[in-house]
């Protein structure tokens, strides 16, 4: 009776094992498919140079509002990757003045920054 109480418990700790490994895959590969080129889904993206740069944005923004940016020289590849049509302007005073055209979800734009000091996010 013993055998098949540690045999039967082994099966379950095994069973347990197994579906867990497959749960965490799950999740890792939803995660995954919400990011692009290393920008997660619903973010703004700066990466530096006009490419992708092995998929590592140097900053990243999620909230809705005005961002100062500092130290942002030469072109850029900014990325749009926010959801339910949210957009993005660049701007070339602080605090959100003198914003440019909007740019759409799901889309790229490689900009010299130089002139740029301030992003704004919206609805």
């Amino acid at each position: 009776m013993r055998s098949f109480v540690r045999a039967a418990v082994t099966l379950m700790l095994t069973a347990g094992a197994v579906l867990a490994t497959g749960a965490g895959a799950q999740a890792g590969t939803s995660d995954t498919q919400d990011t692009y080129a290393g920008c997660r889904s619903g973010y703004v993206c700066i990466y530096p140079g006009a490419s992708w740069n092995g998929n590592r944005p140097e900053a990243t923004y999620y909230r809705y509002g005005v961002y100062n940016l500092n130290n942002q020289i030469g072109t850029h590849r900014v990325f749009n990757n926010q959801t339910g049509g949210a957009t993005v302007q660049l701007c070339t005073g602080y605090d959100g003045v003198g914003c440019g055209e909007k740019i759409a979800p799901w889309s790229y734009r490689d900009v010299n920054l130089t002139p740029i000091n301030s992003i704004r996010l919206a609805p």
